[in-house]
């Protein structure tokens, strides 16, 4: 197993999730769903919308698209579940077809610039690509945990990379024309 196809599978968990902890949201009332919980972002939709937000950050410099921090001008741009998760869905799917369209390992270690605050920060793709997934996972499990606070059980997240659990997962991976691993 290379880099590559290491990232290839993380983007594709990536897609995955959020499908799975959108569809477990969707199933709260709007109160317990907009309810103010202890978190990061104090609410189910904040956190969201903070992974949506940055998704398109990352993606936009890895991209080149030059929309840089204007990305970050609405925290809510999002305050129902519906059109946040198929906005969401739209970002997985780039992430997606980013990293597939990755020619070779090499391409891991091409310039991306992001814009902060103060500063233009140069970066490599792979590490982009890393810091990325890591911020997904980070904010789907305070909102996973938020769930917790439900009558809404939070879904199962961690069953995705096991060949023998396939079963688990392989109807979802096709709704949303991902390769059956």
């Amino acid at each position: 197993m290379n880099a590559l196809s290491v990232l290839r599978g993380l983007a594709a968990n990536n897609a995955w999730s959020n499908l799975r902890l959108h569809r477990a949201c969707a199933k709260l009332g709007v109160a317990d769903y907009e309810a103010e919980r202890t978190s990061f972002f104090p609410s189910i939709p904040k956190t969201l919308n903070h992974i949506l937000i940055v998704d398109w950050y990352y993606l936009d410099a890895l991209e080149a698209g030059g929309k840089g921090r204007s990305l970050f001008s609405n925290e809510v741009p999002f305050p129902a579940l519906a059109p946040l998760a198929a906005a969401q869905r739209e970002a997985d799917m780039r992430l997606v077809a980013f990293t597939d369209g990755l020619k070779d390992e090499a391409a891991l270690d091409a310039e991306v610039r992001m814009e902060r605050r103060d500063r233009v920060q140069i970066d490599r793709v792979g590490n982009v690509l890393l810091h990325l997934n890591v911020h997904q996972i980070h904010h789907r499990g305070q909102v996973h945990a938020m769930l917790s606070g439900t009558a809404e059980p939070p879904p199962q997240l961690d069953e995705f990379f096991m060949t023998e659990e396939l079963p688990l997962r392989e109807h979802e991976l096709r709704e949303l024309g991902l390769p059956i691993r």
